[in-house]
């Protein structure tokens, strides 16, 4: 197994640091930073900051160019790709500062480069996408935080919006309605993508806010981030350890 890891800017601190891997322009454009190489645990691993390198402006989740990211990665021979995703809790049992290795996901988002079909060199496929995140790997990360002590909610919905506003309460009522557990920004077109490239995808969700209309600290939305954010990663960077111990 090769992994690679790709989190969000809340992640910079778990993203940084390592060896930058040399990497030749690929046929989508240009991706959203440096791979860099780490040891984690005794094994090589792959990172990318999804929304660009920390010293840049941050790139906005609708004009990330996820085709390039999951390209590279899939170019420099990485198999198994984790995507660290920083969410609101929709669902009660969604609690700040916990983590949640989502099985579904329902896309809300639109206009973004969503596949690699369409030109000579990749022609049109229909990509099986009925369970969209990786069976075995979601297993693997669940053995692993068992073994760590790691509490996480074992299943959910990932409600993907187009930001980068944030939602407005009704939003956030009819995702509930539709059985959305999550919402993020960043989750598609990465999983379609990762399919589509045969690439064994999967995500590990922090909770670092509750959505909007759900809060009953009083706290806005972005002083609920800076509470939990820390915690929430740090959970995530064990669980990662744990993972690639037991690999």
């Amino acid at each position: 197994m090769r992994l690679g890891i790709i989190g969000g800017s809340g992640a910079a601190s778990f993203l940084s640091g390592g060896q930058p891997v040399p990497l030749a322009a690929g046929p989508w454009g240009e991706c959203s930073g440096l791979v860099r190489r780490v040891v984690i645990s005794g094994h090589e691993v792959l990172l990318m900051s999804r929304h660009g390198e920390p010293a840049s402006p941050a790139i906005p989740p609708h004009a990330v160019n996820y085709r390039a990211n999951v390209w590279a990665f899939h170019e420099l021979g990485i198999d198994h790709l984790l995507g660290i995703n920083t969410v609101g809790g929709i669902s009660p049992d969604t609690a700040c500062g916990s983590l949640v290795l989502p099985d579904q996901l329902i896309d809300y988002s639109w206009g973004r480069e969503h596949t690699y079909c369409g030109s000579a060199e990749f022609p049109l496929q229909h990509a099986e996408f009925t369970m969209p995140f990786s069976a075995r790997l979601r297993e693997q990360l669940l053995s692993a935080a068992h073994r760590a002590g790691i509490s996480l909610r074992p299943v959910g919905t990932y409600g993907v919006t187009q930001g980068p506003r944030l939602e407005t309460a009704a939003e956030i009522d009819r995702m509930e309605r539709d059985g959305c557990d999550l919402v993020g920004m960043t989750a598609m077109p990465e999983a379609g993508l990762a399919r589509e490239l045969d690439i064994s995808y999967a995500i590990c969700c922090v909770v670092v806010n509750q959505a909007a209309g759900r809060s009953p600290s009083g706290l806005g939305i972005h002083a609920e981030i800076a509470a939990h954010l820390a915690a929430g990663l740090s959970q995530a960077e064990a669980l990662v350890e744990a993972f690639l111990s037991g690999s």
